[in-house]
């Protein structure tokens, strides 16, 4: 149908082209042939109203329809070649296009907060400074029921510069005094004298002590020793003092052990400065050990740290008998060829052990 309607419209162009031509002809033959002109144009003047009229009807009834079909046939071939998408059930039909309305910016909103309670101003917090670590306190000694009086401490500090010769006297820097005694004033006691830079002995502490039984006793082992504390000069071995220590001959804690440089037969003996360890720290001003020097646990660590903070360097050696591999404890020092002593690396520090309570004289040879 289409088709049809789009031929009967073509033909009806084409008659009017065809009319056109033709007229343009005639008018073209009466232009060059004068002597037709008058007749026709008397021709026209009576049918030009018919001619106009004949125009009005074809352009009414033929010229208008025809435009009119042939925009109505070219929409529908624009129709033809672009068919409208089929329409889902669910989805939604496209919208038309609007004209995008440029929206006033927003202004950011401006958001306010309730006030706050007002507070009273604190001061600053003063910065906090890391505490510098405490020094250890001072150590003192622990409290003695029956300390020596004046008189008793200058009568051992007498005593003891007669028992030093020259060479002890000035070779050595602490001395310790200790009686073994069983009875007296000085019985089972420590004088700690030190030397000043004047010469003179001043004494630092008395501490109550436990010597050595001076008996036979079995050890752990059912084996019988001799709980004696032999006296005479000694110097503290460089080599063996210690912290902690634990005997095993006897099984037996001894803290703060300052061992004695001493040999005698071939071996190093075990007499040595220390603690007392649990109930023996009672027994203390009794002769109680088994042949060392005991002392409070608290006096024993005050001891051992003067020792060996302040009297660490070269000491004279005492003398050794080679023929008994026996080092002198009787205060005689060792000699070079040219007469001078010898000096080794120690602790500038003198023990003397005697059995002298301070009441009879001649028991200190014993």
């Amino acid at each position: 149908m289409q088709r049809s309607g789009l031929a009967a419209g073509l033909r009806t162009l084409s008659l009017i082209y065809l009319v056109s031509v033709s007229a343009f002809g005639v008018a073209i033959a009466l232009n060059s042939n004068a002597q037709w002109a008058l007749p026709v144009q008397q021709a026209v003047r009576v049918a030009t109203p018919y001619v106009q009229s004949a125009a009005d009807t074809v352009n009414e009834k033929a010229v208008k329809p025809a435009f009119a079909w042939v925009a109505r046939a070219e929409q529908q071939v624009r129709d033809y070649a672009n068919p409208p998408k089929p329409v889902i059930a669910g989805t939604p039909a496209p919208q038309k296009k609007v004209a995008a309305v440029k929206k006033p910016a927003l202004r950011p909103a401006i958001v306010t907060e309730p006030p706050k309670q007002q507070v009273a101003a604190l001061p600053p917090k003063p910065l906090e400074i890391a505490p510098e670590e405490t020094p250890p306190a001072p150590l003192v000694p622990a409290p003695d029921a029956s300390p020596p009086g004046p008189g008793e401490v200058a009568r051992v500090l007498s005593h003891l510069k007669v028992s030093l010769t020259k060479d002890l006297y000035e070779n050595f820097g602490l001395f310790l005094y200790v009686s073994k005694a069983e009875h007296g004033p000085w019985s089972q006691r420590m004088f700690v004298f030190r030397k000043e830079e004047s010469g003179d002995l001043n004494l630092l502490y008395s501490f109550p002590v436990s010597t050595g039984r001076e008996v036979l006793m079995a050890g752990p082992s059912g084996r019988m020793y001799r709980t004696s504390t032999t006296p005479g000069y000694y110097q503290i071995d460089p080599d063996r003092t210690y912290r902690r220590y634990h005997s095993s001959q006897w099984d037996h804690a001894m803290p703060y052990a300052m061992f004695f440089n001493w040999e005698h037969d071939g071996l190093q003996t075990g007499l040595a400065i220390h603690a007392a360890d649990g109930t023996d720290i009672a027994l203390l001003g009794t002769r109680a050990s088994a042949g060392c020097v005991r002392l409070h646990p608290q006096n024993a660590q005050l001891l051992f740290n003067l020792v060996r903070k302040n009297y660490r360097g070269l000491a004279p050696r005492f003398a050794y008998d080679r023929s008994t591999a026996t080092m002198a404890n009787d205060g005689l020092l060792m000699h070079d060829k040219d007469g001078k002593l010898k000096f080794a690396e120690g602790y500038k520090v003198l023990v003397l052990i005697e059995n002298n309570g301070g009441a009879d004289v001649i028991a200190a040879l014993f």
